[in-house]
């Protein structure tokens, strides 16, 4: 299948590597700095904590659809007298308003991509600061400058809202295209019955072991004697949870530092949004098995 134009272009720029870095730092220290406060608003940025789904996707469509209504207003405004231009106005304020959100958020969702992924998300994001701009100094004039400076803030906000069509295109080819912030066990297949993946002898206290459900990789682990066994696929990026840490009852994925409970499989911290599948487990005459407490599908 022949590569996008898009992005093979975006494989020629390599300068971009050298920016998405200082980005990516800028980003993580500022959460940093701000300590455990910071890892919680950063968790409800990704859409961790309250949402419990990637919080990007769902804040984006009010700018969206604040802009495109205030373009409307404006030329229905400009040619006839059904409305006031006022009208465009507020619409253009309210899409800035969530436009802002929408940066942070997605920004936060930036500060851990990678690779070609990372390019593509780092064009988006500029893509997305240029609207934002665009339409802020549209407000700008259209408040502070008076009429006369009308029909020019008019034409920024249309620029911007046509640069706003292909930045949406990049985050639609982000997530369908590339799997940005999609779960990573959405697809996985897993036996409906329970299926024999190992001795108890193999899963020795606190350690972490991927065994095969029928090709499903499940991480295993024992604690306290007991046995808890969750996906071992990170839900976040794909990272293989066996090669993580253990923190209790909790383990680490190296990749990004997502947190899961054994337990139940729920994020106790992001950048993961999505809890791992957990699996039933039992030992029967020194025979381990497993399957998923609830259907995959």
């Amino acid at each position: 299948m022949a590569e996008p134009v898009i992005d093979r272009w975006i494989r020629r720029q390599t300068w971009m590597d050298g920016v998405a870095e200082v980005v990516q730092k800028a980003i993580g220290g500022v959460y940093g700095v701000l300590g455990r406060p910071g890892r919680l608003i950063k968790d409800v940025m990704h859409g961790t904590k309250v949402l419990g789904h990637p919080l990007h996707p769902a804040v984006t469509d009010i700018p969206i659809g604040a802009w495109a209504a205030g373009v409307v207003a404006d030329y229905i405004a400009h040619y006839t007298d059904r409305l006031p231009t006022e009208a465009g106005d507020v619409a253009l304020a309210v899409g800035l308003a969530a436009g802002l959100l929408a940066a942070l958020t997605g920004y936060t969702d930036f500060h851990h991509t990678y690779a070609h992924e990372r390019r593509v998300a780092l064009t988006h994001g500029l893509t997305m600061t240029v609207v934002v701009a665009l339409e802020a100094v549209s407000l700008g004039l259209r408040w502070w400058s008076g009429s006369g400076a009308h029909p020019g803030a008019v034409g920024l906000s249309t620029a911007g809202f046509g640069l706003l069509v292909f930045g949406a295109y990049l985050g639609g080819h982000l997530v369908f295209g590339i799997g940005t912030m999609v779960n990573r066990n959405a697809f996985a297949e897993a036996p409906e019955d329970f299926v024999a993946v190992g001795a108890s002898t193999d899963f020795p206290e606190g350690k972490l072991v991927r065994v095969s459900a029928a090709g499903m990789p499940v991480l295993v682990v024992r604690r306290a004697g007991e046995l808890h066994a969750i996906a071992a696929v990170c839900s976040h990026a794909g990272g293989p949870l066996d090669e993580g840490e253990l923190d209790g009852y909790v383990v680490v994925c190296p990749w990004h530092g997502s947190r899961f409970c054994l337990t139940d499989g729920k994020v106790r911290s992001g950048p993961a949004t999505f809890g791992q599948p957990v699996f039933a487990k039992r030992e029967i005459a020194g025979r381990v098995e497993v399957k998923p407490e609830v259907p995959l599908h």
